[in-house]
């Protein structure tokens, strides 16, 4: 074996680099659980206490480098909503509304009928949606000009009357194209605020598409109202800290009457319903002194927060801004704003500021300080700053529809600062806006966040401004898209919601792990069973160190762990035993033609070495394609698969090389079977080139049988492809579905409903159309209170619908008739464009067009029978057969796993062809094919036994995922044998005899 010190090495660095990345998963996962024991059990105070902690150090890295909690948290392995609860939406701005904006919603019907055309072909083409509704409007009118439609003062300077139709889609492109960045700009701003763990918000590939992942979200209602709500941008005129100063120490005093009596009334036995309004301990006399005393000192603000003594007062939570110019009025830690807030707006100390003020938080958090010791502080830092409402109506002076145009550039001191542009009645009152507050401050304030709060510094004109600041690059940035926000046109629609509780979360965490240990261990065993101790302890520990190398590389990658991609690995497991067994037995067969066992060995290793590479490389395809057009859970299961792929191939090939060279080296004996099963199908001589009629007869019954029913029967779309909404909702006792479903028939008036017994027979799920082309931000609710009432004779009169929504519904799933068309039109791609592939590789490897065609009719033989046997039993087995995303990502896998029995089979064929060229080649083939029996049933019969544990433990939610793969070996490993080899060599015998006749 050559390069043995190389690959130690590389061994030993991937283990490393492996164990670093799981030991951060392990120290939050010891965290949390310290914080689950102090909470005795009360959600909220898990939530506080990990908050408290979230920067603070946690594991000390080789005494190097110290991680806190938080930073832990980003670099453990992530679990998916489905394994911890939580909510996924999918958001969409329809450029359809971007255009109608920009156009000043122009009533010209060429356009707007373009419109509604390019929203219906948008639902079935891959094209963009401009060019859809560009290709449109020249066919409705070849004349008609969109300079005549876009020539709004809004875009005045970049589109006149003489601008070209080519040219004005260019700059509708650029605009919608920023609009969708500002849009996504302020969801992620959004997003921040709900306090979740590991928020995801990700742009999809269709343009104004948003993905967005809130793990252990409490309040799915409030989050769809606010995302969906359309951005408001505004500007204030602000206070100075100077005028409120007194007003602050008032305030102080106030708190510190108020916290002292709680503390007394908590010590005796006073009633609850006593006043508030105490004698404080505290005078006021001494609160204003230690204030005044602190606005004198030279001490920064900002460095006060970590060393101030904690005491019941405002200022013990709020530190003031002593420099008393500007609006700032002061800074709190980001755990401590929630407590601020409480104070302020407690009646008694809202009394004594001006009714006019308000007090809103600056965005973002200030850049972290250098302390002494030369690290950065952990502390997140936040601004309080103070509003003036100066109208009768609470309505600020100016709001963000009036801005036309606003970009980061540099000014002539090289510092960079923001341009912006107003129309004619924007630029009025700025003008008057500015004039009044000269010297003073305005702040730029979005959905209630202060994101600047520049000083004027001269009465402004024109509407153009420039704001000016310490801006770096990317700040700059980030405030011209939030001030170009405010012509957002239209509010991100949800097109896509699933909601899992986090007590099926548990639930699927629990018989996932359950279903991966159990297939872990009869996989080990069986290996062991099969070929004996030492030689199944090496092929054990190999798959050991894949497990841990895979979980290694998921931590690396930051991938997440969905139940699907729980269901990869697992699979993984069964499939790396392939490259052991094909190893194994090409040892077996070596030993059999008396060769010594060191011999035996590296012939083994290097004859099957080929045969590995190409199974190796054709399921990773596979895997590629899903991870292109997957989305969800199913990218998860791909990216596990891949990930499982590489490194079984790297376990199976290389660690246990170096295992038996070190064996062999101490002359430890090994042997490669057991007495039970040193002979198991050996000499078998199945004429499978002379029985392949039979064989032909046998699968054309089989599919024709499953083309009658998929023309009869059909198939039951899920969700993901037709568009609906489903529920699962879990009862205290057990319920009849049928009556369920009269109930909500009902409820939802003329709409589809189906109601199915899911998982147990107190559970069921609901799935309905009803309503699904609304999208306004109150018909989730309503729909969801539909159900509720539909259920209350089954439910009980003593539930509520709070208490329906958090303990009785376990999960919901919404996905749009539009995003339900482009995940069916990937599905048929992702299908079509994995079948070319293989059919492509197998031609570039074997150089035999035949063997493509071999392959590609086995596979397609395979996709028809499973879709077949899913049409005939959809309506008859207890679990879920619905075709859907989960479903094509089994059916590549099927095609995958079959490839690769097919591409094994060939490698064989070609080797005996090339081996015996002289001999009938009938003999040679059927001799190569009875050859990979042992390795065909060892493989399948593993693979399908690991299926067989996650089938049974895994969950109903992947039941019928699984049931496919489980089809899919079954009929992958008798079309490998029976139809792709047969179907090849008729046509080369076909083809032949054609030459003999040519030849005569």
């Amino acid at each position: 074996m050559q390069n043995k010190g190389a690959i130690r090495v590389f061994a030993i660095l991937l283990a490393l680099v492996s164990l670093y990345q799981l030991i951060f998963t392990y120290h939050t996962r010891q965290v949390e659980k310290e914080a689950k024991e102090i909470a005795l059990g009360d959600p909220q105070a898990e939530i506080n206490y990990l908050d408290s902690i979230a920067n603070e150090p946690v594991y000390n890295f080789l005494g190097i480098r110290k991680y806190t909690y938080k930073e832990c948290k980003e670099k453990e392995i992530n679990f998916g909503l489905d394994l911890k609860g939580g909510m996924n939406l999918i958001l969409e701005v329809k450029v359809a509304d971007i255009l109608k904006a920009l156009s000043n919603y122009n009533t010209d019907p060429t356009f707007n009928e373009a419109l509604q055309i390019a929203e219906q072909k948008e639902k079935t083409s891959s094209e963009d949606f401009i060019t859809l509704f560009y290709n449109s409007f020249k066919e409705l009118d070849s004349e008609a000009r969109l300079a005549a439609i876009f020539n709004t003062v809004e875009l005045k300077g970049r589109i006149d009357y003489n601008t070209s139709n080519d040219e004005v889609i260019k700059v509708v492109r650029e605009e919608s194209s920023s609009a969708i960045d500002n849009a996504f700009n302020i969801l992620r701003t959004r997003i921040d605020r709900f306090g979740v763990t590991q928020p995801n918000i990700q742009q999809l590939e269709k343009a104004g598409r948003v993905l967005v992942e809130l793990p252990g979200v409490k309040d799915p209602q409030r989050v769809r109202k606010l995302l969906q709500g359309t951005a408001s941008l505004e500007f204030w005129e602000t206070y100075e800290i100077g005028e409120l100063v007194q007003n602050l120490i008032q305030a102080n005093q106030k708190v510190i009457e108020i916290e002292t009596a709680k503390a007394e009334l908590a010590k005796s036995d006073v009633p609850s319903e006593v006043t508030e309004e105490v004698e404080a301990v505290q005078t006021a006399e001494d609160a204003a002194s230690d204030l005044l005393s602190q606005l004198d000192s030279d001490s920064t603000q900002v460095d006060s927060l970590a060393t101030q003594e904690m005491s019941r007062s405002l200022f013990s939570v709020l530190s003031p801004n002593q420099r008393q110019q500007g609006p700032l009025v002061g800074y709190a830690l980001a755990k401590d704003t929630s407590k601020v807030n409480a104070y302020l707006q407690n009646e008694h100390v809202s009394a004594l500021f001006p009714k006019n003020v308000r007090f809103m938080w600056g965005v973002k958090p200030l850049p972290q300080r250098e302390l002494a010791d030369g690290t950065r502080s952990k502390d997140e830092i936040y601004e309080l700053i103070a509003i003036k409402v100066s109208s009768h109506d609470g309505r600020p002076p100016l709001e963000g529809d009036v801005v036309t145009s606003a970009r980061a550039e540099t000014g002539q001191s090289g510092d960079y600062e923001i341009s912006m542009g107003m129309n004619a009645e924007g630029s009025n009152v700025w003008a008057r806006l500015t004039k009044a507050n000269i010297g003073k401050s305005v702040a730029i304030v979005l959905d209630g966040y202060v994101y600047s709060y520049p000083t004027v510094n001269v009465e402004i004109k024109g509407g153009r401004s420039s704001i000016t600041g310490n801006f770096t690059p990317e700040e700059a940035k980030d405030l011209a898209n939030i001030l170009k926000s405010g012509k957002l046109p239209a509010p991100a629609r949800i097109v896509e919601d699933t909601v899992v509780g986090p007590s099926l979360g548990e639930e699927a965490v629990n018989s996932g792990f359950s279903s991966f240990i159990w297939a872990f261990i009869v996989v080990l065993a069986y290996m062991i069973f099969f070929y004996g101790f030492k030689a199944g302890t090496v092929s054990d520990l190999a798959l050991l160190a894949n497990m841990f190398f895979i979980l290694g590389v998921l931590a690396s990658f930051g991938a997440v762990l969905t139940l699907p991609g729980i269901a990869g690995i697992v699979l993984t497991i069964g499939m790396s035993v392939d490259a052991n067994v094909l190893i194994y037995e090409r040892i077996r067969e070596e030993m059999a033609a008396g060769k010594g066992v060191r011999l035996a060995i590296a012939d083994g290793y290097k004859n099957a070495f080929s045969a590995i590479i190409d199974s190796n490389v054709t399921t990773f395809l596979t895997g590629l394609i899903l991870f292109v057009f997957g989305t969800g859970p199913i990218k998860g299961f791909a990216t596990t698969l891949m990930i499982g792929i590489a490194t079984s191939f790297f376990s199976a090939i290389f660690i246990t090389r170096l295992t038996y060279e070190w064996l062999l080296n101490k002359k430890i004996e090994v042997k490669f079977s057991t007495k039970l099963t040193e002979g198991f199908m050996k000499n078998t001589k199945i004429k499978f080139l002379e029985k392949k009629k039979s064989f032909f007869i046998i699968s054309g019954i089989i599919l024709l049988a499953s083309v009658i029913s998929l023309a009869t029967h059909g198939l039951k779309s899920g969700i993901d492809f037709s568009g609906g909404r489903t529920y699962v909702v879990r009862f205290e006792e057990k319920v009849s579905a049928s009556d369920i479903q009269k109930a909500l028939a009902t409820e939802f008036e003329d709409a589809h409903v189906e109601v199915k017994t899911f998982g147990g027979e107190n559970q069921v799920r609901v799935a309905t159309n009803y309503m699904i082309d609304e999208n306004g931000t109150e018909v989730d609710n309503v729909i969801e209170e539909k159900l509720f009432n539909g259920l209350k004779g089954t439910l009980g009169a003593d539930v509520s619908f709070e208490k329906f929504i958090n303990d009785y519904r376990m999960s919901s799933q919404k996905v749009g008739p539009t995003i339900a068309s482009d995940i069916k039109a990937k599905a048929y791609r992702a299908i079509l464009f994995s079948l070319i592939v293989i059919f492509l590789y197998i031609l570039i490897r074997f150089r035999n067009w035949e063997y493509g065609l071999g392959a590609l009719v086995a596979l397609v033989h395979d996709v028809i029978v499973v879709l077949g046997i899913f049409s005939m039993l959809y309506s008859i087995v207890p679990f879920s057969l619905e075709i859907d995303q989960a479903f094509i990502a089994a059916i590549l896998t099927v095609i995958g796993y079959s490839i690769n029995d097919t591409v094994v089979v060939f490698d064989r064929i070609r080797e005996y062809l090339g081996l015996h060229p002289k001999r009938d080649r009938v003999g040679v083939v059927d001799s190569a094919l009875n050859s990979t029996i042992s390795r065909t049933i060892n493989t399948s019969l593993t693979t399908f036994v690991v299926l067989l544990v996650i089938f049974l433990f895994g969950g109903e939610v992947i039941q019928g995922f699984v049931f496919a793969l489980m089809l899919g070996v079954v009929i992958g490993t008798y079309s490998s044998l029976f139809i792709a080899t047969p179907v090849a060599f008729s046509v080369i015998e076909a083809r032949e005899k054609k030459k003999i006749k040519a030849k005569k």
